[in-house]
């Protein structure tokens, strides 16, 4: 499994204390991650990091979820959801995927968002592996600026469908 995530250099040396201000997102998607961090262009975003996550930590952080919004049908009431929200210790996002413009498309991509318990988990014991590709980034974006899209394509990381037992995510979606 490989989250997406745009930080500052130091997190190679600090990702534990990275976890202790706000949420701490993995963005799964490549080309979601492109659309919020600009190819790595933003101002404090212009490192790019894959960071390798155990399945197990994934799927945890997916089970003790709340979605970020209120979804009628989904959740009881508005209150009830709002306490959800409050104490878990991950939330999702659906947004929409992105082309190699960054344009949205109309299917859905992932965003997790960890707190407390599971931003320190993922600090501390998901984590396999990070990778600064900010170099690959840099490549595939000047292929899509000079319109060589079948170039920026072939060098995008691979991404297949996540196969996932169905009771991990159906308090998620609908």
């Amino acid at each position: 499994m490989v989250a997406i995530r745009s930080t500052a250099p130091a997190a190679y040396a600090a990702r534990r204390k990275d976890c202790e201000h706000g949420l701490t997102w993995i963005k799964p998607s490549f080309l979601w991650m492109m659309y919020r961090c600009g190819w790595g262009a933003k101002e404090g975003q212009e490192t790019v990091l894959a960071v390798e996550i155990s399945r197990e930590g994934f799927e945890w952080a997916l089970e003790h979820a709340c979605l970020s919004h209120y979804e009628h049908g989904l959740h009881a009431d508005r209150a009830m959801w709002k306490r959800q929200l409050k104490r878990a210790p991950a939330r999702v996002q659906w947004d929409p995927e992105r082309d190699l413009h960054l344009q949205p498309l109309p299917h859905r991509s992932l965003q997790l968002g960890l707190a407390g318990e599971a931003a320190h988990l993922y600090a501390d014991e998901w984590i396999t592996s990070i990778t600064d590709i900010t170099p690959l980034v840099h490549t595939i974006h000047a292929h899509v600026q000079a319109g060589d899209l079948d170039a920026a394509r072939q060098l995008l990381p691979r991404e297949r469908p996540y196969p996932v037992n169905h009771g991990i995510l159906t308090h998620l979606c609908q």
